[in-house]
């Protein structure tokens, strides 16, 4: 497993966070990692070290992603509209956004934020002396759902010998790596231009990843 020290060690989350229960976790940490998929805007001229803004518009250019986030957001309460727009000459493609309302885009903001720090923490904080044997299957459970929202969300590269996703958010990239080794899997962190490569071998770790990151939602279809 290859990684970058650093990414490992940024932004500690704040302990005035209010605390989740484990299902709500799941699913607004994976909510975070769906986003964090997302390119951030360009900003010229400017490199901030902070966490990207949380839009109250979410554009997505694949379909799954964007079902699977209203499906995380349906069941964290918070309502959100699905809009389609098709555009291109030649070349045709397909736009989706999801809007979240005005008067609940404080509330979807703050479990975003809370459901990110949360599972990071669990993911990056290393084993808890003495965690029971469900707290470590939840850490697990976090790990997949980084991995889902990868695959749903952020560029496949899919080579003959490895499974990967570019990623340009280093928080996630390191999330991801974490999350492959509590899945018993190495994951390769391999920087490019203006992205994160992380990958996995083709062969059993490959199907390790897919079968985890598929678990949720083949028993809770995407709706």
């Amino acid at each position: 497993m290859v990684a970058e020290p650093i990414l490992l060690d940024r932004h500690r989350p704040p302990s005035t966070l209010p605390l989740l229960d484990w299902t709500t976790l799941a699913d607004a940490f994976e909510t975070a990692c769906l986003l964090r998929c997302m390119p951030p805007p360009a900003a010229p001229r400017q490199r901030l070290v902070r966490l990207p803004a949380r839009p109250a518009t979410i554009e997505f250019n694949r379909e799954e992603a964007a079902r699977r986030t209203r499906q995380l957001l349906d069941r964290l309460d918070i309502p959100v509209r699905h809009e389609r727009a098709v555009g291109g000459l030649r070349r045709r493609y397909e736009l989706h956004r999801l809007d979240v309302p005005r008067e609940h885009r404080s509330a979807y903001v703050a479990m975003v934020e809370n459901g990110w720090h949360r599972g990071r923490r669990e993911l990056l904080g290393g084993p808890v002396p003495g965690a029971s044997t469900a707290r470590r299957l939840r850490r697990t459970g976090l790990a997949a759902a980084a991995w889902r929202a990868a695959l749903l969300a952020g560029g496949r590269h899919v080579r003959r010998h490895i499974l990967g996703v570019r990623i340009t958010d280093r928080e996630l990239a390191a999330v991801l790596v974490r999350g492959a080794a509590l899945l018993d899997v190495p994951a390769m962190l391999r920087p490019g231009t203006g992205c994160y490569l992380v990958s996995v071998a083709h062969g059993p770790d490959r199907d390790r990843i897919l079968h985890h990151a598929g678990e949720e939602t083949a028993h809770r279809p995407v709706a």
